[in-house]
């Protein structure tokens, strides 16, 4: 027999090997890392009705996992667990409304592994998605906040003690993280990247730069995109977009950089009106599936972007230095399909607006048969096949779907998120293709809270303001830029009782003649001074999803299919008619219909008083 120390040796040397042995080879297809640190690392895999975890954490103390519905402490499903003289141990726990931590009667985790050295201790544990426990939180397809902490000490027979600093939360799609697939090593690159910009004092902050893309000598796919975040800026970096500009713009323009959407921008941002590409805050890299890719030098593909960039900054730093972008990797190796990118949802403007104090309110952002009829029935007969999704909204999000209808029949979305989170948005590649045929109909619907608000939330480019937007990326690339909507003003200014508006307008938002009540007020003003209540949001709303719409059909550049209402962008009909009384009538026009007395209205139209 093995002398006593011998045997030990064995011994540990058996649970070593059995422990790693079970873990490199449980199949742990997702990773990430939780912590800015890199000291708690998540595994995870799963199958149609459970899902097993993974977690290596630096700290021979016990660890906590959590699901939030918002990434705090209440209301949490928790599990905590660790090694004790050898041995694994884990509990089922459940944080109240006033974020007290509960031993969880019914215990719904179970404990597969653990082991722990003298710096890092590492636990496996599995769980159903469903688990029929109100104190447990469901696992779906939609966005999941989850919450990590870690202490030095193991859990005592008092409870586990407060973990300080050691916590934090991260925002991810456990069952539909994406593909991270790599690309081959040496792939060519280049960065489109601002350089120290002086990101200014106040919440919100659109900056922009004019780029020239890569110089080929032939056509290339851009076939993976990742953003450049300078360290610490994470949270200030809200989102980048890149539109294509004018490919006759003068080279004097390059690297021009000012503030977006500013009095003093240069005129050439203007003729940037093509998204390209859109990530968002909380997305890591995107990789092209490999029959298709971003194409580059042919007569129209890019020559120029303009790359916006949004400084969110609600603490007001001062004296920040951003140095942030993008990387995209290309190859002379070219995929089968040119991909393309359709902006759906609703129109971004002040008539998209949400009363306050509303625990749910609904959006809807059309994309009409009709333009997609003449638009894909022109250019791709047979349809085109969409494979990523971004949703994008604001603070007040909380849901968003795109919704597909054809020949009155809908379809499964095309993507949803029924926990959206403003945080985490990055393109959702399709698990299956799907086709989108001339005639066919989209709706993105989005979900809000106004709760606590004070005031009437409005369409805009801040935080604080809304969006309800969908970008599609589909193959092949047809003429397609915008499919989207906005619900007329004149049935929500009725709503609230305006009879007139002042003319001529002078100003913008226009302003409100009668009834005397709003006399001199603007329309946003008027809509603020309205005694809103939970019952009128809700007729309110019921009345804004039934209101006629006016429809953005856009092919690159500022042109527009012909099936676009209003009409005034061709021919100068009127938009908005607030005829019921004796007031003049208000049409929105083309920039390049704009004269002398027009109000500029956006990157794209303006406003103009008829009498």
């Amino acid at each position: 027999m093995l002398p006593a120390k011998y045997r030990n040796v064995l011994v540990l040397f058996t649970a070593f090997w059995f422990y790693a042995s079970f873990s490199h080879g449980s199949g742990f297809r997702h990773s990430t890392i939780l912590d800015p640190h890199g000291k708690y690392h998540l595994k995870w895999r799963f199958d149609r009705g459970t899902i097993t975890f993974e977690i290596e954490v630096e700290t021979t103390g016990y660890v906590g996992f959590g699901l939030s519905p918002n990434g705090a402490m209440a209301l949490s499903d928790i599990v905590i667990g660790g090694v004790t003289d050898g041995r694994p141990y884990l509990q089922d726990y459940f944080a109240d409304a006033k974020r007290k931590v509960h031993r969880d009667v019914q215990q719904n985790y179970r404990l597969e592994y653990g082991r722990e050295n003298n710096t890092h201790t590492v636990l496996a544990f599995s769980r159903d998605l469903l688990t029929c426990d109100t104190n447990d939180k469901d696992i779906t397809e939609s966005t999941v906040r989850v919450i990590w902490a870690y202490h030095s000490d193991d859990v005592g027979p008092s409870g586990p003690m407060y973990h300080g600093v050691n916590r934090g939360r991260k925002s991810m799609r456990l069952l539909d993280p994406g593909s991270k697939v790599n690309i081959t090593s040496g792939t060519d690159f280049f960065n489109l990247q601002n350089i120290n910009v002086p990101v200014p004092y106040k919440d919100t902050t659109y900056w922009c730069q004019i780029f020239q893309i890569q110089e080929v000598q032939q056509k290339h796919h851009i076939i993976r995109i990742e953003p450049l975040i300078q360290r610490g800026h994470e949270n200030l970096v809200h989102h980048i977009l890149l539109y294509q500009c004018d490919s006759n713009l003068n080279e004097s323009e390059l690297g021009a950089s000012h503030e977006c959407y500013h009095p003093n921008m240069p005129d050439s941002f203007l003729t940037c009106e093509t998204i390209v590409f859109a990530w968002a805050i909380g997305g890591e890299g995107f990789t092209y599936p490999p029959h298709v890719g971003l194409s580059i030098g042919t007569a129209i593909d890019p020559v120029y972007v303009l790359m916006e960039v949004h400084y969110d900054n609600p603490a007001l730093q001062q004296g920040v230095l951003d140095s942030s972008g993008l990387r995209l990797f290309y190859t002379p190796e070219l995929r089968q399909y040119d991909a393309g990118v359709i902006e759906t949802g609703v129109w971004v403007s002040l008539y998209h607006m949400l009363p306050p104090g509303m625990q749910e309110y609904v959006s809807e952002g059309h994309c009409t048969r009709e333009c997609l009829q003449e638009s894909l029935g022109q250019e791709m007969p047979n349809g085109v096949r969409v494979f990523a999704v971004l949703m994008h909204a604001h603070l007040a999000g909380r849901a968003i779907r795109t919704r597909h209808f054809r020949e009155q029949e809908e379809l499964q979305p095309l993507s949803h998120d029924e926990e959206f989170d403003f945080n985490f948005q990055e393109f959702q590649l399709l698990k299956e293709e799907r086709l989108l045929l001339p005639g066919d109909h989209l709706i993105t619907e989005c979900k809000y809270t106004t709760k606590g608000r004070q005031n009437m939330t409005w369409g805009g480019l801040t935080t604080r303001d809304e969006m309800c937007l969908s970008y599609l990326l589909y193959y092949p690339r047809v003429n397609l830029a915008r499919c989207e909507s906005l619900p007329e003003i004149t049935g929500q200014l009725k709503f609230i009782g305006v009879k007139e508006i002042q003319a001529p307008v002078t100003t913008w938002p226009f302003m409100i003649k009668s009834p005397k009540k709003y006399s001199n007020l603007s329309f946003t003003e008027a809509m603020d001074k309205y005694r809103w209540s939970k019952k009128r949001g809700k007729s309110f709303n019921q009345m804004v999803l039934q209101l006629p719409m006016n429809v953005r059909c856009s092919k690159w550049g500022q042109d527009e299919w012909s099936v676009s209402v209003p009409s005034e962008l061709r021919d100068g009909q009127v938009l908005v008619d607030l005829q019921w009384s004796d007031s003049p009538s208000i049409s929105i026009l083309s920039l390049a219909q704009c004269s002398l007395g027009c109000l500029k209205l956006g990157k794209s139209f303006c406003i103009q008083i008829r009498l």
